[in-house]
């Protein structure tokens, strides 16, 4: 069993040992990974977004029935009572 300090001992000594080309490319492979990643994580966070924005239409909307329903927020017209 090797522990996480010998793995990367390992794994750098290999690095150094491969050429430059394969270096260029195992660091193009790691970084579409990355991407990739990424990606995803953008992907979840913009549905989050109409999701949130989706629920806050429909609180706006109730919050707006609920003041339009009662007598306190309603607005009073002092024109038309007067006529």
């Amino acid at each position: 069993y090797l522990n996480a300090d010998s793995k990367g001992f390992i794994r750098e000594n290999l690095i150094r040992c491969l050429s430059p080309s394969t270096r260029l490319i195992n660091q193009v492979l790691e970084l579409q990974h990355t991407l990739d990643d990424l990606s995803a994580g953008v992907d979840a966070v913009k549905e989050e977004n109409l999701k949130l924005k989706s629920e806050n239409q429909v609180l706006g909307q109730y919050i707006e029935n609920l003041m339009s329903a009662s007598s306190v927020f309603q607005t009073t017209d002092t024109k038309s009572k007067r006529k």
